[in-house]
């Protein structure tokens, strides 16, 4: 901090320390003890902050930046500084146990990744260090994303699907020049980093006058620009709408930049967004890769930029920049310079008469190992005490892509709307720059019923809103889905197949950026909450893809590197994994994942079940669950061979076999035994409203025996054990035992005539979690554990017992609000968000897990979505409002069936369900 304030850099250099001529000596950071004021308690400043914001030093509080979000000083620094889990995180017994698995995935890692040249599905040799930088990332659902770090930097990319490059690009920046009487009095990289490139740019600025506020999928970064009496307030914006299957598809991102002169002299501003076409890594090296100038006049309104165009394989692209010009704005381009070079010309260039040169003409195609960079600068007018707004667009254009195994082409989602050709990039950067006002108007009226809600906690507000950074940058793909898809076999069997998907095209996510597997089921089951709600749609096109992959087969025999058991790739009637790798072929080839046979497994087919259901309660899309319907016959059929003594409750198989694939569970369990009864009564409701009395009759019969079974094999009184084994750990304290209530209540079932569990063991089930997993870990500051023992010590058993799973813990928070435990539920959902998000520096890389101390697991993962969960559990509780948020008010459920009793009406299918159907 005491270099950043003494030794600030000059506005210029080029090997030396003194300055332009003409221009005057300004130092980067003023000492912040002279300018210090306290900031006024109402300047917007979010509520209890915690220590993100203790460094900031200035008195902006920039244009328009909202109350509530997640918001840090740039020169914040982060303490604790945590390790990804390795081997030697895992206790001697645990490794004995996983001896025989070890050696297995060491051999085939050894195969995949020096053999094949492939990226393993797992990579447990090479996690993913914790780089304390990310910020919201750009661009819509399905066509790549690209992350602004909180520090201002472009730092991850995933353009080709599903894979992730983590590299700061030092080209990729913006720029400010400020110019007084015709002279340029100040020109800094809005950058803290100091690069070996570039070194000719003014690098360093000062973190202490700067912060940044997310509220996804808006950020915005203030700069107090030190002695200049100046205050930038740069705004990006992602089209990501609720409902909107068009704008929301959109590879694109806008940042709007206000400046603000408070001082009593005129100026002239410019800003400078300068881009590196690609990212300096092998994609590059073959050379070819050329930039040239382009402008876009349409309906009275025209955008200057540089198109940046990466022709080589496997997925060519171009990326654009670009600013809007009116008659108050001036736009400049460079179209080439050197990336790797020290910048001199171009920064003298801006330096000059703060504008670029703006040749004419496209620039040659670099040759092999050669970089390309180009810039587009915006300039304008600013009078005293005045404001301005200078505005660019960057946009991608990859329309078509190859997976992996570079297979079958796909169209992204965008191209319906912007061609297949692969010169969309103009005009999305003109469509960005001319409807992004619109998307805020929108954005705004979808948060702001929450945002305003004064009996929410603000920490809430940031997490509802931030954590679906992951629907667009979990290596997403949204793809058009054409007349030869081979889905024919089944179109007879579920008459809404092939428009859904036709009209909606098909959606994957990753499990998690380091975990490649595409819409991993056993984990959506927590995640989904967010796309049912918010983009209903995907959810149902989602969920018909799932119910293809489980009418097929794939008997190819592979080994499973758990037992060593040699077995099919995938049975028939049984619910996959995953929909496939995206190093490989999805769709085509499906469960990527290798750990273990998961036709086994016991909670992947409840979870479609249930999964169903609730898609229909939110839906009253009655064509997609009649649709529907014979797959969840099938798979129930598949899954009554677990309950082997026939008491009407399955049995778990004495290893890990649901979705906690490292902890063992034997016999009944409290996990997979409650998702079993959840989904027999949501097939009750099902078989009613089919009108199949006999189905109806057989699973009324199963549920009355599962549910005596449970009680008495599981209840001790103060919660359900873990398991009936006879093993120590049966008596563990499991977090996530009330799955199957959670799940029921979410559909409007579990209570009164529809009845499961008994309210009363679930309240005091919650409770005691409360008490000992959460308020008895970490002193009740860090979530819930997913094991504790009685005695309040956690379980470690297994690898996972003793981890935090941030999804877990959202899903947990919401079967305490479902309860009216809504205080608890909060408390226990909050210690997840400020651990992660304020004390491990995790913003926009939440992970699967973390333990008490030293560890994480898998950054960046789905599972955590599940924190819309609690808002649906707010809405059906009447604590928040629904309008906008994916309920819509007033609406009823489908009725219920009572499930003490023989049906005593065919439901009405004609019921509306609880969401807005677009």
């Amino acid at each position: 901090r005491l270099t950043c304030i003494i030794s600030g850099p000059m506005i210029w250099r080029s090997g030396s320390s003194r300055s332009h001529p003409g221009t005057e000596d300004i130092p980067d950071c003023e000492n912040p003890e002279d300018t210090r004021e306290r900031n006024d308690p109402n300047s917007g400043i979010p509520e209890d902050p915690g220590q993100l914001m203790a460094a900031y030093e200035g008195t902006a509080m920039g244009h328009q930046v909202p109350q509530f979000g997640w918001r840090i000083c740039l020169a914040h620094e982060f303490l604790e500084k945590r390790k990804p889990f390795h081997a030697n995180n895992v206790s001697m017994s645990n490794l004995v146990k996983h001896l025989g698995m070890g050696v297995r995935y060491l051999k085939w890692w050894y195969q995949k990744t020096q053999v094949e040249k492939k990226t393993p599905f797992i990579d447990m040799f090479n996690c993913l260090p914790l780089r304390q930088i990310y910020g919201c990332p750009l661009g819509g659902i399905g066509g790549g994303t690209i992350t602004r770090g909180w520090r201002g930097q472009f730092c991850r990319w995933q353009l080709n699907p599903g894979i992730y490059q983590h590299r700061t690009v030092m080209a990729d920046q913006f720029t400010v020049c400020l110019r007084r009487e015709g002279q340029t009095v100040y020109q800094q990289v809005l950058s803290l980093e100091r690069p070996n490139v570039l070194r000719s740019w003014n690098w360093g600025l000062c973190g202490f006058f700067a912060f940044y506020h997310a509220l996804y999928p808006r950020a915005w970064t203030v700069y107090q620009l030190p002695g200049q009496r100046v205050t930038l307030t740069c705004r990006q914006i992602t089209p990501i709408l609720p409902h909107d299957y068009q704008d929301s598809s959109l590879p694109v991102g806008v940042f709007v930049w206000d400046v603000e002169n408070t001082g009593d002299e005129d100026l002239e501003v410019s800003i400078m967004f300068s881009m590196r076409n690609g990212l300096g890594d092998g994609h590059d090296g073959p050379g070819g890769l050329w930039n040239e100038p382009f402008c876009v006049e349409h309906d009275g309104e025209a955008v200057q930029g540089l198109l940046l165009h990466h022709p080589n394989p496997p997925n060519p692209y171009t990326m654009a920049v670009a600013a809007r010009l009116s008659a108050n704005t001036t736009v400049t381009h460079i179209t080439a310079f050197d990336p790797d070079g020290t910048g001199q010309k171009v920064w003298r260039d801006l330096l000059l008469d703060g504008q670029l040169d703006s040749p004419s003409g496209p620039s040659p195609p670099t040759q092999k190992g050669q970089g390309i960079g180009g810039a587009v600068c915006a300039g304008a007018h600013l009078p005293r005490r005045g404001r301005c707004q200078l505005e660019f667009a960057l946009a991608w254009d990859m329309p078509k892509i190859l997976f992996g195994a570079r297979g079958h082409a796909h169209y992204r989602r965008y191209t319906r709307f912007f061609g297949q050709e692969g010169n969309a990039a103009p005009a999305l950067c003109h469509y960005a720059l001319t409807q992004y006002r619109s998307w805020e108007e929108r954005i705004a009226a979808w948060q702001n019923p929450v945002l305003e809600d004064r009996s929410l906690p603000a920490w809430y507000k940031s997490a509802l809103f931030n954590e679906l950074y992951f629907l667009a940058d979990g290596g997403t793909v949204w793809l058009e889905v054409t007349e030869e898809t081979t889905i024919e076999e089944f179109d007879g069997m579920m008459s809404q197949l092939r428009p859904t998907l036709q009209e909606y095209g098909r959606f994957a996510y990753l499990e998690g950026q380091e975990y490649h597997m595409y819409n991993t089921y056993d984990v959506h089951f927590y995640a989904s909450f967010a796309l049912i709600m918010l983009w209903p749609k995907l959810e149902l096109s989602l969920q018909y893809d799932m119910a293809v992959a489980t009418l097929s087969e794939d008997l190819t025999r592979q080994k499973y590197l758990m037992s060593g058991v040699v077995a099919p790739v995938k049975k028939k009637n049984v619910i996959p994994h995953d929909v496939g790798d995206p190093d490989d072929e999805p769709w085509l080839r499906i469960n990527a994942y290798l750990i273990h046979d998961t036709a086994d497994w016991k909670d992947l087919n409840l979870k479609f079940v249930l999964q169903i259901y609730r898609d229909f309660y939110l839906t009253g899309n009655e064509s997609f669950l009649r649709d529907m319907w014979p797959v969840c016959q099938a798979v129930m059929e598949s899954e009554m061979k677990f309950d082997t003594d026939q008491d009407g409750l399955i049995e778990n198989g004495g290893y890990a076999d649901q979705t906690y694939d490292g902890w063992i569970t034997t016999g009944p369990s409290a996990y997979c035994g409650g998702l079993w009864l959840a989904a027999v009564a949501v097939m009750v409701q099902m078989a009613a409203m089919c009108g199949t009395q006999d189905v109806q009759e057989k699973f009324l019969s199963i549920l009355s025996r599962g549910r005596e079974a449970y009680e008495r094999l599981l209840w001790n009184g103060r919660y359900y054990n873990y398991d009936s084994s006879s093993q120590p750990q049966s008596r563990i304290i499991m977090s996530d035992q009330c799955a199957g209530q959670w799940f029921l209540k979410a559909c409007g079932l579990g209570k009164g005539d529809t009845e499961v569990f008994p309210t009363p063991h679930v309240i005091r089930a919650l409770q005691t979690i409360f008490e000992v997993n959460v308020q008895g870990f970490a002193g009740g500051a860090m979530g819930a554990v997913n094991g504790m023992q009685p005695d309040g010590v956690p379980d470690t058993s297994s690898v996972q017992s003793d981890e935090v799973w941030v999804g877990v813990v959202y899903g947990l928070a919401a079967t305490m609000i479902q309860e009216g435990l809504i205080e608890e539920g909060f408390l226990t959902a909050e210690g997840c968000y400020r651990t992660v998000w304020e004390r491990l520096g995790m913003a926009f890389q939440t992970p699967e897990a973390y333990c008490q101390r030293r560890v994480f697991r898998s950054l960046a993962y789905m599972r955590p979505l599940s924190i819309w969960a609690m808002q649906l559990a707010l809405q059906q509780h009447g604590r928040a409002p629904g309008q906008g948020m994916g309920l819509t008010a007033g609406q009823k459920s489908a009725p219920a069936v009572e499930l003490n009793a023989k049906s005593k009406a065919r439901a009405d299918l004609g019921q509306k369900g609880l969401l807005d159907t677009i």
